[in-house]
């Protein structure tokens, strides 16, 4: 059997390709097993099992038999058609009945040789042997018809002999071909040093380009599940205030309603009465005996003595009706004032860019203040830290500033502190003065945050407010608008609850600053401490 016709007969009906894992239905028709695989379970559908070769229909779903002898047949087909491909790819030119691998190429005889007939070729200098190859010509001289042997190096080009004595080449510089090649591949080399070079630096910008794509992915998703927390609170404290704001409606209106019902009920009464004396009266005007007329009191005296005051009466009750008029709108104020408070604490708090970087400057540290290595954390303790006099460090107070200013944007930063003891945090001027009166909060260069007795308070330019509110959490979070003028506290509780803004018209760059109060329990001293999270 013919290469084409054994090939026709091991190609599988459905993908057209040599079988793999041949298996058989009963009809006797091979598939692959992944075709007929695939075939049948879209057949699963309507039922109907049928072959997609000769249609025969199976009432279930058909079982597989692998065919062991084709399998091998289909394998030994694929390494012959291997080895042959390989052959037949430069041959022996001698060996005519079948074709045999060339080992070697003879440039004079413009022949390849087979390890046979290499043996019996002539061994004489002009027969040059290279690598096998299908262009021999290629590697003689167009016009001389002999072997390449040199490089002209004024006109780049590979010449024989003839060329170099009588040719148009006489008389330049020639050089060996394996000089010239390896002058060359020195060159290429060098190129394909830069070239890699270059390709590390374009892997290391696509990596780099990667994980910025791969942050930005994880920024986009913190910042989807933020905002849509976010959300989820507005809602949750807006229904919140509905409930309450109807709530009190309700109540106001039920109380109303009560205190107009029973006044209604009074005057209903009254009127009744007013109506019997009414009748009364008439009686007496119709009567016809002066006798029984003038028996009866004085019409002044049919009246309470109460109601003599006529108009007075009316107007007493007209107060109570105007008393009784009106919800009461204080809680509705109010409310709409929280969630003023709300939106406003949303729309400074959402569009800031991430946390800033806060690192603390040793260099402004005081002298009681130990800061730790990775200039984070500021604690309050007794030992002296006997660090060099400078212009920029705070003498009198524990305090120590951020290396960073910024003079534009929007950023936040969070602070933790120890459960106990007292502290201050907020923002001031580089021109701060750090000998005298440099307390953070009480100059005009300055804005902070403090605990002191577990009384919390905002200070600017010594004028301290108190905050009404108890503060239970332990970290606090600094926002900055810088062109906006504003910069705001938070407590980092659930949900996050701003606290205070202070406003004005920032003229300096802006550096975070940090106090920590001398601490005592029971005559002892105890480590206070804030930290910078990040």
């Amino acid at each position: 059997m013919a290469s084409a016709d054994l090939m026709d007969e091991l190609l599988c009906s459905i993908c057209l390709s040599i079988f793999k894992d041949p298996v058989t239905l009963r009809c006797g028709h091979n598939f692959c097993r992944v075709c007929i695989d695939r075939v049948l379970d879209t057949q699963d559908e309507s039922g109907v099992y049928s072959c997609p070769e000769c249609r025969e229909e199976f009432q279930e779903r058909p079982a597989l038999m692998r065919n062991l002898y084709l399998h091998n047949v289909a394998e030994r087909f694929l390494v012959t058609q291997k080895e042959q491909e390989e052959i037949t790819g430069i041959c022996c030119t001698y060996c005519v009945d079948s074709p045999v691998p060339a080992v070697r190429s003879c440039l004079h005889c413009e022949a390849s040789l087979c390890e046979k007939h290499l043996r019996a070729h002539s061994k004489s200098p002009e027969h040059v042997l290279s690598d096998p190859s299908t262009s021999l010509e290629k590697r003689k001289c167009s016009v001389h018809k002999k072997i390449l042997e040199y490089y002209c190096t004024e006109d780049a080009a590979c010449i024989c002999v003839s060329c170099s004595l009588i040719g148009k080449h006489n008389g330049h510089k020639m050089e060996s071909l394996d000089e010239a090649s390896g002058k060359k591949k020195k060159k290429l080399r060098n190129v394909l040093q830069k070239l890699i070079t270059k390709r590390e630096k374009t892997e290391e910008r696509v990596r780099s380009l990667e994980e910025r794509r791969r942050k930005a992915q994880e920024k986009a998703a913190g910042e989807a599940e933020r905002v849509t927390a976010l959300c989820t609170d507005i809602r949750r404290r807006v229904d919140d205030l509905e409930k309450k704001v109807l709530s009190e409606i309700s109540r106001q209106e039920k109380e109303e309603s009560l205190s107009l019902s029973a006044l209604i009920h009074q005057l209903e009464i009254k009127k009744d009465e007013l109506s019997r004396k009414m009748r009364h009266i008439e009686e007496l005007c119709n009567m016809t005996d002066p006798l029984t007329v003038l028996q009866e009191p004085d019409t002044g005296d049919l009246c309470d003595p109460e109601e003599e005051g006529g108009d007075e009466d009316t107007g007493g009750h007209d107060k109570q009706l105007h008393d009784g008029d009106d919800l009461d709108v204080a809680v509705i104020s109010h409310t709409l004032h929280t969630l003023c408070e709300v939106i406003t604490g949303i729309r400074r708090g959402i569009y800031v860019e991430g946390p800033a970087d806060i690192l603390l400057d040793v260099n402004t540290a005081g002298n009681h203040l130990l800061i730790s290595d990775d200039l984070k954390t500021a604690t309050c303790t007794e030992e002296k830290q006997n660090r060099p006099e400078t212009a920029g460090r705070f003498e009198t107070y524990n305090q120590v500033m951020s290396r960073r200013g910024f003079t534009s944007g929007r950023h936040y930063w969070d602070v933790e502190s120890s459960r106990s003891g007292g502290w201050s945090v907020g923002m001031c001027y580089p021109s701060i003065d750090r000998r005298l009166r440099s307390l953070i909060g009480n100059n005009k260069k300055s804005w902070c945050l403090c605990r002191y007795n577990n009384q919390y308070s905002v200070i600017h330019d010594s004028e301290e407010i108190q905050l009404p509110d108890k503060i239970s959490s332990d970290r606090v979070r600094i926002c900055l608008d810088y062109e906006a003028g504003q910069l705001s506290f938070y407590e980092l509780c659930d949900p996050i609850r701003h606290l205070h803004t202070f406003t004005a018209a920032f003229s300096e760059p802006l550096h975070a600053a940090l106090r920590v109060f001398w601490m005592y329990i029971d005559r002892h001293y105890v480590d206070n401490w804030v930290r910078i999270r990040t």
